[in-house]
């Protein structure tokens, strides 16, 4: 079998490509309106379908066979005539929806205009209508015509029917007077009260008030008269009269009627509740409204509710609760434990009751406002008001640190429950309430402890509970200094000489407070705790003390300060913010006497004397006093930091009281200062003549030993040297551990330059050898070498010792060196010469010569 020609091959493919082509051209309208249609996909896919078989076999006959372009051809143009048939069809569809579009737009301009002008009908027809009831001044009728004659008939039956119903009430009340006046009965208001609706019982009650009235008029005396011109004989006289008068007692009939009327008013309230019946009860009180405004309704309601029934007998109860609670209650050091348990359930049930029958108040009276404040004023003029005071007198039985707390804790939860009720809302829940309630509510507050803060009542209890606290911590302390009358001889002994008489005077202030019946056995418990001492030993005249009590404490202060914060924060709370500069005032003038004064002031007083004492002492310096300055200047730090960031901000607004406290304060705390610096002096003072002491023991062959003595010598300081190195290191390490910060410098300091003083003033007291010259700079070397290793900060300057080794140096150089040093020596050229003076060799020729070479 033969091969097909080339030209063969070719045909075979067209006619197959143009098969495959004329079956993948079939597409619509629907095509094109996809959204997922893509331009270029379309004319991809339109080649694909176009492309020979053996075109897509594969790349090794590719170059076999030459491109051909009528398969693509034919499919283009059969897609191309496919696409114009749809462009033509298209346009038909559109041609047939625009022209419906035109059609629908016709027949809505149609509708509009009928319905607009059946619109300007309707306003036309209206505005007619509205200038027919309303009256058209240019109408013929005039003014009157239309409506407006419709509303002014209206209005005139309306007061027709209005006089009408009042010639009713008076010709009713006219027959009642008449009944009363002539039978004495009001038979005719008794058959309106059997009635028993709301209506009938209301108006019956307007009636016979009114007849009441009439009866004040028409017969003010309620005697038995006769009706005409005749009356009762008067001297003889016939007393005429013009008015009707009556046969019977007629205000005495009326207001027994009134009042039968309200008692069955009130018992039929009273059966409505019990039920219970809330429109009943309305209607009941809308009637008795009438009688005393409500009054007796109100009371009725608010005695026989049961909250006050029930807690009548439980607020009578004493005051109990545990020992511990009450034992906590008046201690300084304790936290206070709150409310007392049994205000706390009171004032708890009260916060229910209230908000629950303020729903039932609201419900049962129209008045509601007013029974809800004559209830709230019961609850706590007569509840918490009792309560109130069985604790707080509970409490001042105990001490007075007690009853503050009590106050304070009292006064807290009733606040609370106060803005509590005010958030609930109560009659208005869940809004506020009303401005006439939450008056009263905050009324009720202030009247229930405005008893305690009359005049300056509150400020002085605090003050009375402080006093007590201080006085009691500072009992021992004050006995100690007391007692002690020699002339000291140590630095607890020297504690007694500050304050004798201010000690003693406390001392016996104290005792006879014990002693004073007044004072309950718990607080008197209490405060001899506070002080120390054993009830058994209370009522012994001496109480023991030691040398412990007579020291500083800084545990104590901390609680002196933290009994007078928590004073000043109670008394933000308690007292009126006003007062608050003048309560600050008070409170801090205390704790400067106590704390400033009785304590830190006799403190550094025995310690000055007992600096004083060492000042000449023939042994060396007892500086036991130092360690208590480090107490003393925190609590003196923490002094000035309790007035300067918590006092003093509180006395801003009254800028009187502030610059007293500043003085006040700054004045306290100058004094103490000022005494803490002069103990420091004294101690300088006491060390530097020590030194000297121990200088002066300096043996005058330590400088000039003779040639045929042991120079094993030369390996170590002198006796003296070792004295003073000795005695300064001890003297540095008790200063480290009692000062700090600027005070140990400046003590340090001032310390190693009257060291350098008296070592450089006692080098001109010897006649120094060549060999002596060696001594001094082994001397010299370790005076420097102990001051050097202290903490003098910033306040020595830097170098200031090293003018002991310059000075040791000139005994020990030539001639020449010595000249060399005294050129470069400048204006301490004379101090030189006197140390170059006190060598040996001084007036040998070299030294002469390097002297007078200046």
């Amino acid at each position: 079998m033969s091969r097909p020609s080339a030209d063969s091959a070719s045909l075979l493919s067209y006619q197959t490509s143009r098969t495959a082509s004329a079956r993948g051209t079939v597409f619509t309208l629907d095509t094109f309106s996809s959204k997922d249609f893509i331009i270029k996909d379309f004319v991809e896919s339109l080649s694909d379908s176009a492309v020979s078989a053996s075109r897509k076999s594969g790349p090794a006959s590719a170059h076999h066979q030459a491109f051909d372009p009528k398969p693509l051809i034919r499919t283009f143009e059969h897609a191309l005539s496919r696409l114009n048939l749809l462009s033509e069809e298209l346009g038909e569809r559109e041609n047939e929806l625009s022209g419906a579009v035109r059609r629908a737009e016709a027949q809505h301009n149609g509708n509009v205009e009928s319905l607009g002008s059946k619109l300007d009908q309707a306003i036309e027809r209206f505005q007619r209508l509205d200038s027919s009831l309303n009256g058209d001044p240019n109408d013929d009728r005039g003014p009157d015509a239309g409506g407006n004659v419709a509303v002014r008939i209206g209005e005139r039956l309306e007061e027709l029917d209005r006089q009408r119903k009042r010639a009713e009430d008076a010709l009713f009340l006219i027959k009642c007077w008449q009944e009363v006046s002539e039978r004495g009965d009001l038979s005719t208001l008794e058959d309106m009260r059997r009635m028993g609706n709301e209506q009938s019982i209301v108006r019956c009650a307007h009636i016979a008030r009114q007849l009441l009235k009439l009866s004040a008029r028409l017969d003010p005396e309620g005697t038995s008269h006769v009706n005409g011109n005749g009356g009762p004989v008067q001297n003889g006289t016939k007393r005429r009269t013009t008015a009707i008068q009556s046969r019977h007692p007629t205000r005495e009939v009326i207001e027994k009627f009134l009042e039968n009327l309200e008692q069955d008013l009130l018992k039929q309230f009273d059966d409505f509740y019990r039920r219970p019946n809330y429109d009943g009860m309305r209607d009941c009180a809308i009637a008795l409204r009438d009688f005393n405004d409500g009054a007796s309704v109100i009371a009725t309601y608010v005695n026989q509710h049961s909250f006050f029934i029930d807690r009548n007998q439980l607020i009578t109860e004493e005051v109990s609760g545990d020992a511990e609670t009450w034992d906590r209650l008046q201690d300084p050091d304790s936290e206070p434990p709150g409310v007392e348990p049994s205000l706390q359930s009171l004032i708890d049930e009260v916060r229910i009751v209230v908000q629950e029958e303020s729903s039932i108040i609201k419900r049962a009276f129209p008045y509601y406002d007013e029974v809800l404040i004559r209830f709230l004023q019961r609850i706590f003029q007569q509840s918490i008001q009792q309560r109130l005071e069985m604790v707080l007198g509970k409490a001042n039985e105990l001490s007075s640190l007690a009853f503050l707390r009590s106050l304070q804790a009292s006064r807290s939860y009733v606040t609370a429950l106060v803005d509590d009720l005010k958030a609930h809302g109560l009659t208005e829940h869940p809004e506020p309430v009303t401005s006439q309630i939450a008056a009263t509510l905050d009324q009720q507050l202030e009247d229930l402890f405005v008893p305690y803060f009359v005049g300056s009542s509150y400020i002085e209890r605090e003050k009375k509970n402080l006093e007590e606290l201080y006085s009691s911590l500072l009992l021992k302390f004050t006995i100690y200094h007391a007692r002690r009358r020699k002339v000291p001889t140590t630095y607890f002994a020297s504690l007694a000489q500050r304050g004798k008489e201010l000690a003693a005077s406390a001392r016996d202030a104290y005792m006879d407070r014990l002693d004073n019946t007044d004072m309950t056995a718990s607080q008197k418990a209490m405060l001899l705790r506070i002080a120390g001492v054993k009830e058994d030993n209370a009522d012994k005249k001496e109480i023991e003390v030691s040398d412990e009590d007579g020291k500083l404490s800084l545990p104590n202060a901390k609680r002196m300060l933290k009994w007078l914060a928590e004073g000043v924060g109670r008394g933000l709370e308690l007292s009126p913010g006003n007062e608050t500069p003048k309560d600050v005032q008070n409170l801090l003038n205390l704790l400067l006497t106590h704390m400033g004064e009785i304590y830190l002031e006799t403190a550094l007083d025995a310690a000055s004397d007992h600096a004083l004492s060492q000042e000449n002492s023939k042994t060396p310096p007892d500086l036991t006093h130092l360690p208590s300055l480090h107490t003393l200047t925190t609590m003196l730090h923490l002094l000035q930091q309790t007035t300067t960031t918590i006092l003093l901000p509180l006395c801003t607004p009254n800028l009187t009281i502030r610059r007293e406290i500043e003085k006040s304060t700054s004045t306290t705390l100058t004094t103490l200062e000022s005494k803490l610096s002069n103990i420091l002096n004294l101690s300088l003072t006491a060390t530097l003549n020590w030194v000297a002491k121990c200088l002066a023991q300096q043996k005058k062959q330590d400088f000039r030993p003779k040639d045929d003595e042991d120079m094993s010598f030369l390996g170590s300081e002198t006796q003296a040297c070792q004295s003073v190195c000795s005695f300064l290191s001890r003297v540095a390490q008790q200063s480290t551990g009692a000062l700090s910060g600027r005070n140990l410098h400046l003590f340090l300091a001032e310390l190693a330059r009257g060291v350098r003083a008296l070592v450089l003033a006692h080098m001109l007291k010897f006649t120094i050898s060549l060999t002596g010259g060696l001594v001094v700079t082994r001397d010299m070397a370790k005076y420097a070498e102990v001051v050097r290793g202290w903490p003098t900060g910033e306040e020595l300057e830097p170098g200031a010792m090293d003018v002991l080794g310059e000075v040791a140096t000139l005994f020990v150089i030539g001639s020449e060196a010595l000249k060399d040093r005294l050129r470069g020596a400048g204006a301490e050229v004379q101090e030189l010469k006197n140390f170059i003076a006190r060598r040996e060799d001084a007036g040998s020729v070299g030294v002469q010569a390097a002297l007078s070479s200046l």
